[in-house]
């Protein structure tokens, strides 16, 4: 008789308030919201409370945004610009993805710091 994995994995999660998008990308709300006014592509539906519910690929492009408006330091300009090559040669998702990845590692990096001045802070 053939074991059966009895472990359930959680689903996965399709929809994300502003709230818990603020969280993953470290934004405030306002900055999410002022840059849906400056980047056509981040719109996120509304619920039936009138709540903005993002899905997966446009936390995607906003860590891109994020990215280039940060990491890259273009202007808001300079930015949609770029969005805009990026669409035309077929290249949004893996520049997007290469955002996630990017601001990823800064996020880590930022998490390894803290956990090293706090074992510094003990050893002193």
């Amino acid at each position: 008789m053939a074991l059966r994995n009895t472990e359930r994995t959680e689903p996965v999660q399709e929809f994300f308030s502003i709230g818990e998008v603020c969280d993953l990308t470290e934004l405030k709300p306002h900055v999410l919201r002022y840059w849906e006014s400056q980047f056509k592509f981040l719109s996120p539906a509304k619920n039936r409370s009138g709540n903005r519910v993002y899905q997966r690929r446009e936390i995607e492009m906003v860590q891109l945004v994020k990215h280039l408006l940060y990491s890259e330091k273009y202007t808001i300009d300079g930015a949609r610009q770029k969005l805009d090559e990026f669409r035309k040669v077929g290249g949004m998702k893996p520049a997007a993805r290469t955002g996630l990845d990017a601001e990823t590692i800064v996020s880590v990096e930022k998490e390894l710091l803290e956990i090293l001045a706090i074992l510094e802070g003990d050893a002193g």
